[in-house]
């Protein structure tokens, strides 16, 4: 860092003009892929799925909360685990407030977990969280969008992850999936992104990458991060 290119301020301004051209046509072709997105096919979600939330036993549909946009965060907690994934932690700090503003859009977003809803709840009150969160420990919800997986997957080591297949051992991983309900009540699954795309979802790392040391993660990504309890200073 110590090393790094000093100039002028003339220089500087003639340096940073000619970013942000390369930063415009980001925005533009970001734009164009966000249109593109909106117009992927959609499948139809033919099974009923049940969810253990602060209300009861609650179906897809009744996550909608009168809207007809669904936005589902795939927190990673395994029934066996006594705390959430760290790095969903990270995500969820992002998303505690957007709720709020969401529902002026038509959309609600919740999180969905395996684990049973005393252990969501229980951390939830630690990390000082308020968003929807419920459990799918008694359906197939995790399997069907591929973020859970079964023994039998584990053993294999053959993950169907990210529209690939994936050589890993770990019973849980991150993604978003979202959802659109008609007027009749049908419900359609419309996107699901995995790893690196929910990136876009996160607040803090776009405001680190803006600094001169970026996410500084060479020692290995996410090896610093911790619970927003668990930091010390």
């Amino acid at each position: 860092m110590d090393q790094h290119r000093i100039v002028s301020q003339d220089q500087w301004i003639a340096a940073r003009r000619d970013f942000l051209a390369k930063e415009k046509e980001f925005t533009r072709l970001r734009d164009e892929l966000s249109r593109q997105r909106r117009e992927l096919p959609w499948e139809k979600v033919e099974k009923t799925y049940s969810f253990d939330g602060s209300n009861g036993k609650e179906s897809l549909g009744d996550l909608f909360a009168g809207k007809s946009q669904l936005i589902v965060y795939h927190f990673m907690f395994d029934p066996g685990w006594d705390a959430g994934c760290k790095s969903c932690s990270f995500w969820a700090d992002n998303f505690e407030r957007l709720p709020v503003h969401l529902k002026h859009r038509d959309i609600s977003l919740v999180a969905i977990s395996r684990a049973p809803l005393a252990k969501l709840q229980a951390y939830q009150k630690r990390l000082g969280w308020t968003f929807k969160w419920v459990s799918s420990g008694s359906n197939d919800f995790n399997y069907d969008y591929r973020v859970s997986f079964t023994s039998e997957q584990l053993e294999a080591g053959d993950l169907d992850y990210n529209y690939g297949k994936v050589k890993m051992k770990a019973p849980e991983l991150p993604g978003i999936s979202v959802f659109y309900k008609d007027k009749s009540g049908a419900i359609f699954h419309t996107y699901s992104c995995y790893a690196r795309g929910l990136d876009m979802m996160n607040n803090a790392y776009h405001y680190i990458d803006l600094t001169p040391k970026g996410r500084d993660e060479g020692e290995g990504i996410m090896r610093w991060l911790r619970r927003n309890d668990e930091y010390e200073g």
